[in-house]
Order: structure tokens, then C-alpha cells, then sequence
């Protein structure tokens, strides 16, 4: 039986002092703070809990971040901030391009990562607050207050970002949107190092799952050299 409690946080980290230090900060801000030592661990806490976000180390021993987000992806949008001591622009770009919500390099303050977890907290809830709407073309009908997408009558997997791509090209139907205005879509409190083509890497992977044919979309349009547009109906 699974056991849910309302806002616990999963601290997936093998360092006992940083998990710990970490834990008693989040303890302060009235979350209830979970500590996984090893990727294995962090699954299943994942599973028993439900956590509203997992602070996810990429260096576990048994199984790496990286997997363990791959393997929550599978079946979940639960937000997660991963936690690393690379520094490399490629491994933030890394991570970021595969759906992580923000990353946090090693050493940090643990004020400065209570405040990510809380800004990260409050544009997942304002998601789910905003009013139902219902987006559709040809096949494809983008539900806002289920966060459900439906293609062909099938439901689609989408990572948080794919959805908010979704969301907002399928919002504005025909309208041009740049990479830089995607990006503040996905990233709104991004740092300086999230270059723009990771945007390119989101879209292709959304297309890979609502399009027919990905070298000829029908639904997310190219705008050469400028960024994106959906199909206009009219």
C-alpha cells in the first residue's frame, strides 16, 4: 500500500552530510524530507510516497541519476532538481534537455536550493491551477485542466517540458514563437548557460511522438531562423 503523504520531498543523495544538511533545511520550510542513498532506494520511495519533487543526485551509487530519472519518466511528472558536482555546460545542457526541472551544482547554499525547490514547486502548481481549456486539431486534442494529451484517441506520454512547449504553440495557433520565448516557457528562471538549441532537441523529441511523419510535420511548424510555430486551422 502506498503511503501519501502531503509534501514530502525524496533527497536522493549517498553523502550523508549533504543529505542530511539538505533535510533539516526542508524541514525548516515545513516539508517532510525522504533520504534515499542509492538509486535502487530512490524508485521505490518514489513509488511509496508520491513526493511533490525529488532532488535527484546524478553520482548514486548502484544505479546513476541518470537512469533513475530515465526510470521515473517512465510513469511520472514529478518535478525534479538534479544535484551534481559537474560543473560541465554539457551536463547541465544534458540535463536539462532530458526534462529536469532545474540543476544544482555542487557545493551550494542550501538556502539557494530550498529557494529553487519552492520556485520550481510554485510553477508546477500554478500549471495546475490555470482554467481548463481544450486545444484540438486534426488528431490531436491537448487537454489544459486534465494535462492529458490524446492522439488518434491514444493517450501520449510527454515530459514537463514537452507539455509546456505543447502548450503553449497549441495555445496560439499560427503565431511564430522564437527559441528565446520557448525557452523562458521551460526554463523561466534559467541561468545564462541553457543555450537555445536546447529547445530544437525538445521539439524533435515531441515530434517523434505526435507526428506521422517527423521530416514532414503537420502539427509543430519550422520557422527558419526564427524558432516555431503550430498549424493555424485557418
Amino acid at each position: 500500500m502506498n503511503s501519501v503523504r502531503e509534501n514530502i520531498i525524496i533527497i536522493a543523495e549517498d553523502d550523508p552530510k549533504t543529505a542530511d544538511l539538505v533535510s533539516i533545511y526542508l524541514d525548516r520550510e515545513g516539508f517532510v524530507p525522504v533520504i534515499a542513498q542509492t538509486g535502487p532506494k530512490a524508485l521505490t520511495l518514489a513509488k511509496q510516497h508520491q513526493p511533490i519533487l525529488i532532488i535527484l543526485d546524478l553520482m548514486l551509487p548502484e544505479m546513476d541519476g541518470w537512469e533513475v530519472f530515465r526510470q521515473l519518466r517512465r510513469d511520472s511528472n514529478v518535478p525534479v532538481i538534479m544535484l551534481t558536482a559537474r560543473s560541465e555546460e554539457v551536463d547541465k545542457v544534458a540535463g536539462l534537455t532530458l526534462g529536469a526541472d532545474d540543476y544544482v551544482v555542487k557545493p551550494f547554499s542550501p538556502r539557494e536550493l530550498v529557494a529553487r525547490v519552492q520556485a520550481v514547486l510554485r510553477r508546477a502548481t500554478s500549471k495546475d491551477l490555470e482554467a481548463g481549456e481544450t486545444y484540438a486539431y486534426k488528431d490531436l486534442v491537448f487537454n489544459r485542466e486534465k494535462r492529458t494529451v490524446i492522439l488518434a484517441g491514444k493517450p501520449v506520454p510527454l515530459t514537463p517540458h514537452e507539455y509546456a512547449l505543447l502548450e503553449a504553440l497549441m495555445g496560439r495557433p499560427g503565431r511564430i514563437f522564437t527559441r528565446e520565448e520557448l525557452l523562458d516557457r521551460i526554463y523561466p528562471n534559467r541561468e545564462a548557460t541553457v543555450i537555445d538549441r536546447v529547445v530544437d532537441v525538445h521539439i524533435g523529441n515531441l515530434r517523434k511522438k505526435i507526428e506521422a511523419d517527423f521530416h514532414h510535420p503537420q502539427y509543430i511548424l519550422t520557422a527558419r531562423g526564427i524558432g516555431y510555430r503550430f498549424a493555424d486551422p485557418d
